[in-house]
């Protein structure tokens, strides 16, 4: 499949690209020809070929969640700079 230059320009336009007339020629060349190739893929028999996410195995790091005691309030108070009895105390942003 062979892209006119106009085509280019209405994409350059669309992805909002200021291209010169020689990065304009040189994208038509460079596009067609990766058109080109995806065109060749697509005629490739793929009725054998599994549908996958990755190309490669995927599995989970992730550790299991488990359920375990927090901090008591005072323990996650200790080190605010100030506090109440029950909260860390913030200067005001939104003012009165």
């Amino acid at each position: 499949m062979s892209l006119t230059r106009e085509e280019v320009e209405r994409v350059a336009l669309l992805a909002r690209l200021e291209l010169s007339p020689d990065e304009i020629e040189r994208m038509t060349s460079q596009l067609s020809k990766i058109l080109d190739h995806v065109e060749q893929l697509g005629q490739l028999d793929t009725t054998d070929v599994q549908a996958m996410a990755h190309a490669i195995e995927m599995s989970n790091v992730f550790a299991e969640d488990q359920l375990r005691a927090g901090l008591s309030r005072d323990d996650a108070l200790s080190n605010a700079p100030k506090r109440d009895e029950e909260c860390y105390r913030v200067p005001a942003v939104l003012g009165e």
